[in-house]
């Protein structure tokens, strides 16, 4: 006699594997297929004069809103201040335009923000606050990015001038 309890968990591992590979045989190939031909990401990091964006967007399209920026500031405050000296899990945004990346005293930044070798620019903030991981690979900030234009232009509004 089959031992039922190794049956049930047959079909349990069957029904995870299924679930996690997103659909049936034939998606899965076609998804990877899909996923071999995509452009992959550039190993590095963009260059300090590159700001453009993924959704093609420029920040001088766009007029910032401090006060809609203080609201998109909310979900940073995790993280982040804006007050000059202090230090979260993330280092202070005070004065962050113009300010060469990976500089603030007393905050541990990765290798790779350290050694960014660029200064915050408002179109590099713009360019940054979409994707971090793609302007800074291996960052240390686990934050997916910002994908509205119009808040990560309301965000640096913001940023610019904090009250």
């Amino acid at each position: 006699m089959v031992n039922m309890k190794a049956i049930a968990g047959l079909l349990a591992l069957s029904a995870v594997l299924a679930a996690c590979s997103g659909g049936s045989e034939g998606e899965t190939e076609t998804s990877t297929q899909a996923e071999a031909s995509a452009p992959t990401a550039p190993a590095g990091p963009l260059a300090a004069t590159d700001i453009s964006t993924l959704d093609g967007t420029i920040l001088a399209n766009f007029t910032g809103n401090a006060a809609n920026g203080k609201q998109a500031f909310a979900q940073c405050r995790t993280c982040h201040v804006t007050d000059a000296g202090v230090n979260k899990i993330g280092p202070s945004l005070n004065n962050i335009i113009g300010r060469t990346a990976g500089t603030v005293p007393g905050y541990t930044y990765s290798a790779a923000n350290a050694g960014a070798g660029f200064v915050w620019t408002k179109e590099k903030l713009f360019q940054f606050l979409e994707k971090p991981q793609r302007v800074i690979p291996q960052t240390k900030m686990i934050y997916a990015g910002l994908p509205d234009p119009q808040k990560r232009a309301d965000l640096i509004a913001y940023l610019e001038k904090p009250y």
